[in-house]
């Protein structure tokens, strides 16, 4: 007796980062399991359900495209990979043949629903040092202009996070990006910050996908 699952793939989200920031990059690499991508390569992200079906989908990019494998994560409820390369044509190659192998488009995915966008001032030194105690990327300093961003599916954080830095000359202190939401914390002068969130609000907003009625 044969068993196969009949489950359609659920897609979260699917997108091509076109072009790597410097501190993007770097916060991706520092947290990441798989090979790590550089600045100015492209990258395509998936975020799907059931989780585990990123093996297959990963295998099918990696067997015919000139890309590198960033991420491959399963956890509770969703799997979120990556492949990355300094040939934009390949990573979109491999972004097109991944999704025709879940049976998708990248229209079938969810809407970015953000959750959370605020701007915090003059941050006291005590709140910027806790912040810094388990941040992923730059530091926080007393009186600068915190910007946080919480988004629901997470994938679209990482469009959030890269568009602010082609925008503006932010310090990108926190980027997460698995799990229910993806969050983000961006730290600058306030003119820097209000830039950055010009542009992410600019890049969620041209999100196309299906209706998001918020965290499932």
């Amino acid at each position: 007796m044969s068993l196969r699952s009949s489950t359609p793939i659920d897609l979260r989200g699917a997108l091509v980062i076109d072009k790597m920031q410097p501190q993007f990059a770097a916060t991706v690499a520092a947290n990441s399991d798989g090979y790590f991508p550089i600045p100015g390569e492209s990258a395509f992200w998936l975020e799907a359900r059931p989780g585990i079906v990123i093996n297959r989908l990963m295998d099918v990019a990696l067997k015919k495209c000139r890309v590198t494998p960033g991420a491959l994560i399963t956890e509770r409820s969703y799997g979120t990979l990556e492949v990355h390369g300094p040939d934009q044509a390949q990573v979109r190659e491999a972004g097109r043949l991944i999704l025709q192998a879940a049976g998708v488009s990248a229209e079938d995915g969810l809407e970015a629903n953000v959750l959370t966008d605020e701007i915090i001032r003059q941050v006291d030194s005590h709140h910027a040092m806790l912040i810094n105690r388990t941040r992923s990327g730059m530091l926080l300093l007393a009186q600068d202009t915190l910007y946080t961003l919480e988004v629901n599916p997470a994938i679209w954080v990482l469009l959030a996070a890269n568009e602010a830095e082609k925008a503006a000359p932010i310090r990108l202190v926190g980027l997460g990006n698995n799990g229910a939401v993806g969050r983000l914390r961006l730290a600058g002068t306030d003119a820097e910050i209000e830039a950055a969130v010009v542009a992410v609000h600019r890049a969620l907003s041209a999100v196309r996908g299906r209706k998001n009625e918020g965290i499932d």
